[in-house]
């Protein structure tokens, strides 16, 4: 899979948006974007995390409560000289770390998995990741951390549920990537569709159910959608 954008960025939904933005503002230090009007009630407000996007997803209707494979999320910021670990408001782990940490640079994603290798090999052969080692992929410049989980993962959980949820790859082709993967392992998520002029997305999941959004943004990759 060719990758539009060295970085993947990261969604979360939550309830509590002001509080959630104060957090990202203000403690982690990330720059506010801008908002972006999903449908069906979800405002997203986008914080940029170098090249990679903080994809806050403002939610009116109430959220269910899940606890998703992505377990923590770190981030570089220049002004941190070693690591802080945070919790944000509806209490997902949180790290900065100083840039170049443990070789991570822009952001990293702690995912539990019950089959390490099964993981690692999913997220060679569908998504296109470089094994660093055994618990350590590489996405473009980003980081992917495998964990043991303690217990099985709800593989049915829904996208919209309160908490760190999905990650975003930006690609050439939408289409393309979704059959690509869903050829080499991947589950579907939700079937390709065209969001106006901004985006062609789909989703896929993994053997553990986390949520992988294929974007196609006009933004990214120079080409209409």
């Amino acid at each position: 899979m060719q990758l539009a954008k060295a970085f993947f960025d990261v969604g979360l939904f939550s309830n509590q948006a002001a509080a959630q933005r104060s957090f990202w503002s203000e403690q982690v230090g990330l720059p506010f974007d801008h908002s972006l009007k999903l449908g069906g009630g979800v405002l997203q407000h986008r914080f940029q995390a170098g090249s990679a996007v903080l994809k806050l997803n403002d939610a009116r209707d109430p959220l269910p409560a899940a606890q998703g494979p992505i377990r923590e999320l770190l981030i570089t910021h220049p002004s941190c000289q070693q690591p802080e670990q945070l919790r944000d408001p509806d209490a997902n782990r949180i790290t900065r770390v100083p840039p170049g940490h443990d070789n991570i640079h822009g952001i990293a994603v702690r995912l539990a998995v019950t089959d390490l290798a099964r993981s690692a090999a999913f997220y060679q052969q569908a998504l296109g990741c470089t094994l660093i080692s055994p618990t350590r992929l590489q996405a473009g410049e980003a980081c992917l951390l495998l964990e043991q989980a303690d217990t099985p993962p709800q593989l049915d959980q829904p996208l919209a549920a309160i908490g760190l949820r999905y990650l975003t790859l930006q690609v050439f082709d939408c289409d393309a990537a979704h059959a690509s993967a869903l050829a080499t392992g991947a589950s579907n998520g939700r079937d390709p569709v065209t969001l106006g002029s901004t985006a062609r997305i789909a989703f896929i999941r993994d053997p553990d159910g986390t949520w992988i959004e294929l974007s196609e943004r006009a933004s990214v990759t120079g080409k209409a959608v």
